[in-house]
């Protein structure tokens, strides 16, 4: 079995508010997809414990 043509990859999520501010990558969540189902970036709504309020985490390349 290919190891390149698997459907579940491992993405990293990235808070999108604390991101546009003075510190970048300030707080991660890793999670998985489906890579034929969602093709595009996954964006989820998560609480991020810096900025104290559920925010948009988007999917950020490793």
């Amino acid at each position: 079995m290919a190891k390149g043509k698997d459907a579940r990859v491992r993405i990293i999520l990235e808070c999108t508010s604390c991101r546009n501010g003075v510190s970048t990558g300030i707080f991660r969540y890793i999670t998985q997809k489906n890579r034929h189902n969602t093709p595009n970036r996954l964006g989820l709504r998560k609480f991020c414990p810096y900025c104290y309020k559920h925010t948009i985490h988007g999917e950020i390349k490793k």
